[in-house]
């Protein structure tokens, strides 16, 4: 029975790409200008032409480093600020204004101040890290709070060790909302850290690569690298969201 829903999965998702990449070409086709409008065949001999050049993987490195570190620091730091507000009322009260304006401020005004205070360099790793630190936050104190009562009132009246609570008891339940919350901040930190890229043209970035797409008109290209950040961001989702099951677990 497994194989057999898994055989129609992938041929359902085989057929729904075939779609897609049909209606892509038909789009291509009505449009007739590829300046404005690429199809899938020259955007994949546009890809293959990136591939073998060293700026393509540079770029990758680049954006691939900066966005992972502006998430890992995001998470890290969403999880003991977490910890601390949930254990902390006043810590809570004091960062709510301040997180209600970082989740409704649009992100093109982080990342023109980012710009303006720390330059381009350091520019993708803080915007990402600032989309992703308050699912994280919020997921964090969501999920402690969720906590069974009864297995605290247990722990205490047994004198089970603190590290052993927080693994045995807490983790269990703060786990699923910060698997979720990382499910949709992944995708998150791609495109507000690739946004970052493209207005402050960090070196060895896809956004300065699709900006110079964007700058001598190769449409292609710029479909080529927005393939490529797609193909990316999945992989980095899978992989991390693999990792948190398997600490869960």
């Amino acid at each position: 029975m497994k194989p057999a829903k898994s055989q129609r999965r992938y041929l359902r998702g085989l057929l729904v790409t075939l779609f897609w990449l049909g209606v892509w070409q038909a789009v291509s086709m009505l449009v007739a200008k590829p300046v404005l409008f690429a199809s899938p065949l020259d955007t994949v001999r546009a890809l293959r032409t990136l591939v073998p050049t060293g700026v393509f993987w540079s770029a990758i490195l680049g954006s691939l480093g900066r966005i992972a570190l502006g998430f890992s620091l995001a998470l890290v730091l969403g999880l003991l600020v977490g910890v601390a507000a949930f254990r902390f009322s006043l810590l809570r009260t004091l960062l709510s204004p301040l997180l209600t304006m970082v989740k409704t401020v649009p992100v093109a005004s982080f990342i023109i101040l980012v710009l303006v205070w720390f330059g381009s360099s350091s520019l993708t790793v803080i915007v990402a890290m600032l989309i992703v630190f308050p699912q994280i936050y919020f997921a964090t104190l969501s999920g402690l709070g969720s906590t069974n009562r009864e297995l605290q009132e247990l722990a205490k009246v047994f004198r089970i060790p603190a590290l052993r609570v927080a693994w045995q008891i807490y983790r269990p339940a703060m786990w699923p909302y910060l698997t979720g919350a990382c499910a949709s901040a992944l995708g998150m930190s791609w495109k507000a850290g690739i946004a970052a890229e493209v207005i402050g043209n960090p070196a060895n970035s896809i956004g300065e690569q699709m900006y110079l797409s964007k700058i001598y008109m190769d449409t292609a290209e710029l479909f080529a690298w927005t393939l490529t950040v797609i193909l990316l961001s999945t992989v980095f989702e899978k992989a991390v969201l693999w990792l948190l099951r398997r600490v869960g677990k």
